[in-house]
């Protein structure tokens, strides 16, 4: 398996996780704040300059008040729609 942040599959991620901030009702550096980090750290990672390990992946989602497990469904979802396609 590649180490690239430029896959399709890290691609999807961003997008998922960028929508879901979206959907949260948040801009990038109000999510910042509630991570403790500064705005370009989120995004470094929409624009999938800079991987996301899982306990990032937890606290991003609960920081935008969405449930982990079910972001990473939608993850899981929009990957496996990727192969299906692929």
């Amino acid at each position: 398996m590649r180490k690239s942040v430029y896959t399709r599959e890290s691609d999807i991620l961003c997008r998922t996780l960028a929508d879901a901030r979206q959907e949260s009702g948040l801009r990038q550096s109000e999510l910042a704040d509630r991570l403790g980090r500064d705005q370009s750290v989120i995004s470094n990672i929409e624009r999938g300059q800079r991987r996301v390990d899982v306990v990032e992946f937890y606290l991003y989602a609960k920081a935008m008040g969405h449930d982990p497990v079910r972001l990473f469904e939608t993850l899981a979802g929009n990957l496996g729609e990727h192969h299906e396609r692929g």
